[in-house]
């Protein structure tokens, strides 16, 4: 050997694999990233995240001694401990497709220093999510609870205790519901200063939180800059990002040695909530007094045109910002108009306030493919919020996906606003929603009704539309950066909404629902990584393979199916034959569910559907080939050959789940295990192939 080759053995170098969704994508990254580097002679030690935590976890001496460091994730990575080494960051299936790649760069990326930048692949391994979207998806996952349980109380509350009067929907001072009434309300004034804070938070860590936090507070509390209404979660959106990025800029400023250990919990956190706070009350909410002023004077000015026109209008404003200046403007008009005998106003505003919460409800029913299962369950509060008059529970869907929902809901509030102004609508009290027509607030209940169901019809079927559109063309844009990079496309899942992201960290945002679980995080045992807590070898007697949860009974040679819809359909009656699925339909579903989170085509000719559901009694796994292949959504532009299903029941979901993805994934990155499935002549040969997996 020359001298070249044994300096090159000497090199070692670390990588990290993680991803939000999808199937085995880390376990298959670790093990590519593991071989290419013992190819050249290279040590690599791979750490593995999964939605149990690391695996193979990286030490101090891993770091100390390393040459450099791989991030291949489509997750929140942190980055700190890997301060002063070169690292090199990359989507998942970058570490798939293009290891080779990326084990030659990071011999030449810069070295990493805490809030500085960190080198990215330019080959897109899947559309990552810039840091702008998952500052802002870790918002609102945090708000979304007070959301629901300040909005569910509130409801409740009025429901059970509350009474229509001249100033409102009201419920009697000291009664046991005015004190669950008022809990709920301390749950939405929290909501605000939440997403303001968390915001802040993703973008710069811990010393962003209290600035981001006091800044959204101050947004909503319009008092403070003259305002009769806040800025709302508009305005927590911008303190939050304002927040953020104030105390990145505030990290970089040079400071005494002795002055740096109070920098993160003390200097900062005072100097960056003082000026914003201060810049808030002074310079951004003066422009939103201005707005609530002018506003009212215009509206004054409307009341003697077309009631269709102003109604419009009205419920155009009550939809925008749902709790801003704009929405505040609109409502206090109309009630302020109650005392001088002219109802029709409010009417229109009544027949406007509930269809953002209904119609994104609706929206999560329709369409409950596009949704992640956390925003269903916030679907769902929403349509009780809105049948009492609370728009606010549409707050999490138009701070998630602005662009889509708060056009969708203007449109649903104008034409609600409209159809009441043309039947002439009233409403004796200063409150909105179904609540206050059942109770007899309302005159003119039926055509009431007809605006609101209209509305809300509306604002569901324009936020579907737009939401699918948007998906549509990011995964369009994916699939093009992909096929344009060369090499195979990566075949990583989009990830929804509702992100749990964690600052200071590489990667794109987590979904952090059901499907994180998805992720394998386990390793490899070649090329030097380790298979973390395997649990000795399964018996592969009897026709059995996977510890028993793959048999005869569940391995077909030949797939009929040519669509993913159908080919899921034949897969779980499939797995029935086994006797451990006791809903069929529930499993079709869930399963389809997942797809539509994220494609679970690997590429290379291989998916993997799963279910986390009690339709079936235990963990259960299929097996079935596709002669022409099935159209699964891989990024890489192959049809499915290969199509595993996995279901296991909800309280089984965790270890066995990601153990069944760890055995199957070892074995699908090996080619020559691939062309054995195909080539097999029969059942009895498939099943004899899949013993190698264990």
């Amino acid at each position: 050997m020359d001298g070249r080759d044994d300096e090159r053995r000497q090199v070692k170098l670390l990588a990290v694999t993680a991803c939000p969704t999808g199937i085995a994508h880390t376990y298959m990254a670790a093990e590519k990233l593991a071989q290419a580097a013992a190819s050249r002679g290279i040590e690599m030690k791979v750490e593995t995240q999964g939605s149990i935590g690391a695996e193979n976890v990286l030490d101090d001496n891993d770091v100390r001694g390393a040459d450099g460091v791989i991030v291949a994730a489509d997750k929140d990575v942190d980055l700190s401990r890997f301060a002063g080494k070169r690292v090199l960051t990359a989507g998942v299936a970058e570490g798939i497709h293009r290891p080779e790649q990326l084990i030659e760069r990071v011999r030449s990326a810069p070295v990493y220093t805490p809030g500085g930048s960190v080198t990215g692949s330019a080959g897109g391994g899947g559309r990552e999510r810039g840091p702008v979207y998952k500052a802002l998806m870790n918002g609102v996952s945090y708000m979304i609870p007070f959301v629901v349980v300040g909005g569910l109380l509130i409801a409740v509350s009025l429901a059970l205790g509350g009474h229509t009067t001249a100033k409102g929907y009201v419920i009697p001072d000291g009664t046991f519901w005015a004190h669950v009434n008022a809990i709920g309300g301390i749950g939405f004034q929290l909501m605000i200063p939440v997403l303001s804070g968390y915001i802040a938070y993703a973008i710069a860590d811990r010393p962003a939180l209290v600035p981001g936090m006091i800044g959204g507070w101050i947004a909503n509390t319009g008092a403070l800059y003259g305002s009769q209404a806040g800025a709302g979660f508009i305005g927590a959106i911008v303190t939050g990002f304002l927040a953020g990025y104030l105390v990145l800029w505030i990290k970089k400023v040079r400071v005494p040695r002795f002055v740096q250990p109070i920098m993160p919990i003390i200097v900062i956190p005072i100097v960056a909530t003082t000026a914003l706070g201060l810049f808030f009350i002074y310079v951004v909410g003066k422009p939103i007094s201005w707005v609530f002023e002018h506003l009212t004077g215009w509206l004054g000015g409307m009341t003697g045109t077309s009631a269709v026109l102003l109604g419009a209008m009205l419920g155009l404003m009550i939809a925008f910002d749902m709790g801003g200046p704009v929405n505040k403007t609109a409502f206090l008009f109309g009630a302020g108009l109650i005392a001088s005998g002219n109802q029709t106003v409010m009417g229109m505003c009544a027949a406007a306030i509930p269809v953002m919460p209904l119609g994104q409800g609706l929206a999560t029913l329709i369409r409950r493919r596009l949704y992640t299962g956390q925003e269903r369950e916030t679907g769902l509060a929403a349509l009780f919020m809105g049948c009492f008059g609370i728009s606010e529970g549409a707050i999490p869907f138009a701070a998630a996906r602005p662009a889509q929902v708060i056009p969708a809901n203007m449109l649903g509030g104008a034409v609600a606003g409209a159809v009441a102004g043309l039947a002439g609508v009233k409403d004796a009290v200063p409150h909105g929603g179904p609540i206050v027509a059942v109770l007899g607030a309302v005159s003119g209940v039926p055509m009431f009704f007809v605006a609101v169901v209209i509305g809300a019809g509306v604002t569901a079927l324009a936020t579907v539309a737009m939401v699918d559109v948007s998906g549509r063309r990011a995964r369009g844009v994916s699939a093009g950066e992909s096929a344009g990079a060369g090499g195979p496309a990566a075949s990583v899942s989009a990830s929804p909404a509702g992100a749990d992201v964690t600052p200071g960290r590489a990667g794109a945002a987590s979904s952090g629902t059901e499907t994180g679980a998805a992720c394998a995080g386990v390793g490899a045992s070649a090329g030097g990584v380790v298979v973390p807590g395997q649990r000795g070898e399964p018996s592969v007697g009897g026709g059995e393979v996977l510890s028993g949860y793959l048999d005869e009974r569940t391995v077909q040679g030949a797939l009929g199916a040519v669509e993913k819809d159908a080919a899921i359909r034949e897969m779980a009656e499939l797995l029935a034959r086994s006797g451990r699925v006791a809903d069929v339909d529930e499993l079709v579903a869930t399963a389809l569910r997942r797809e539509a989170q994220g494609t679970t085509g690997l590429g290379e000719e291989i998916a993997i559907p799963h279910a986390k559901t009690d339709a079936v009694t235990a963990p259960v796994v299929g097996f079935a080939r596709s002669a022409e292949g099935v159209e699964w959504g891989s990024l890489d532009g192959t049809k499915a050959r290969l199509v595993f299903m996995i279901a296991v029941p909800e309280a089984a979901a965790g270890d066995e789940h990601l153990r069944i993805l760890a055995l199957l994934s070892r074995k699908l990155v090996d080619p020559g295990f691939r062309e054995r499935l195909l080539a097999a002549p029969d059942e009895r040969a498939v099943l004899d192939a899949l013993a190698e997996v264990g």
